[in-house]
């Protein structure tokens, strides 16, 4: 499910292995050396050199650090709001499960073509998305190359896969980004989303120019930066690509059918604006802005504040009760393999 607080996390520390939403802020790229061959892989080497070191470690700690995330999440969520807020429409919840897996499904996707994982490979999939939303952007790839590396047979370290997935769906959300500022450069325009509240557009300006820097970046030094074959890195692209577009087509929907007052035009507009300025460094006071897209696309008369609270609560509570499960069924799974 698309979240209402936009994507966020970066890391200095795994610059190779960011996440798609790190790239989108300041983070800056480690240079390729001059002479590195093609696919080298300079500065990723220790960090996997690292991992494999502590190997028999990896997977269990996050996945300790993750349990103690949901159970700080548990402890701070009021069930009986949300059982309260629960919708009732089977569409609606159809629409949420739809938007909430898009991601992990979309990654599925990718690393059956790239390895040919089982069905069942969507569960660590599952972990690395609440690894991701409840701890730090790029612990969930860490846990799922940690995975990968102890159940997927390949030739090489699955390390270079992981981390050009990161890297192409980082670039797929920059692109979309710059696209989606042209389409909806009529409304931005109107949000005054510089400091001062001024129109003149130099915070804005900038943070595009953070976006395109850090594209052409991943363009100029692919070479250096990923590793997997030209037709795999084009696969990758375009599922992460449809994943963006039907993340925010799904949330679109599913504020149409939770306010139908409002068209769904409006709520795609609306979720395509919001989606862009939680990609968009260095735009302060974005719950203003936010604000002030609900007042200019679907008036100042609906509750939009509320239903993005109570969608924000149900992701949280589904984070919560998924990796519980999740859990539970690994400890079902051991118990037969005993």
């Amino acid at each position: 499910m698309l979240n209402p607080d936009g994507e966020a996390g970066s890391s200095k520390d795994i610059a190779a292995m960011v996440p798609p939403e790190a790239l989108t802020e300041t983070t800056v790229l480690p240079p390729v050396l001059p002479g590195a061959l093609p696919g080298a892989l300079p500065s990723t080497a220790p960090l996997e050199r690292s991992l494999r070191k502590w190997s028999g470690w990896v997977g269990p700690v996050i996945s300790v650090a993750i349990l103690v995330a949901v159970l700080w999440q548990l402890r701070k969520i009021d069930w009986s709001q949300v059982w309260s807020i629960v919708p009732t429409s089977p569409l609606i919840w159809l629409v949420l499960a739809a938007s909430y897996f898009a991601g992990p499904v979309a990654d599925w996707i990718i690393f059956r073509k790239l390895w040919g994982i089982p069905p069942s490979g969507i569960f660590p999939l599952l972990k690395k998305l609440v690894g991701n939303e409840l701890l730090l952007g790029y612990v969930g790839e860490v846990y799922f190359y940690d995975w990968a590396r102890r159940h997927v047979k390949m030739e090489g370290s699955p390390f270079g896969a992981v981390k050009d997935v990161a890297i192409l769906s980082a670039l797929a959300g920059n692109i979309m980004t710059v696209l989606l500022l042209i389409f909806t450069w009529p409304i931005i325009s109107k949000l005054g989303l510089d400091g001062a509240g001024s129109t003149d557009g130099h915070v804005l300006a900038t943070s595009i120019g953070v976006v395109l820097v850090t594209s052409l970046v991943i363009m100029f030094f692919r070479n250096g930066l990923l590793s997997l074959p030209k037709a795999d890195l084009g696969f990758v692209f375009v599922v992460h690509t449809f994943r963006i577009v039907a993340n925010t087509g799904l949330s679109a929907l599913a504020w149409h059918l939770i306010l139908p007052g409002v068209g769904i035009g409006s709520w795609l507009m609306f979720a395509t604006v919001r989606l862009l300025l939680s990609r968009l460094p260095l735009i302060p006071n974005k719950d203003i802005a936010f604000a002030g897209i609900s007042t200019l696309l679907v008036g100042s008369q609906v509750q939009t504040s509320d239903m993005i609270a109570m969608i924000s609560l149900l992701i949280v509570a589904t984070h919560v009760v998924l990796f519980m499960g999740l859990i539970l069924l690994d400890l079902v799974q051991k118990e037969k393999n005993a």
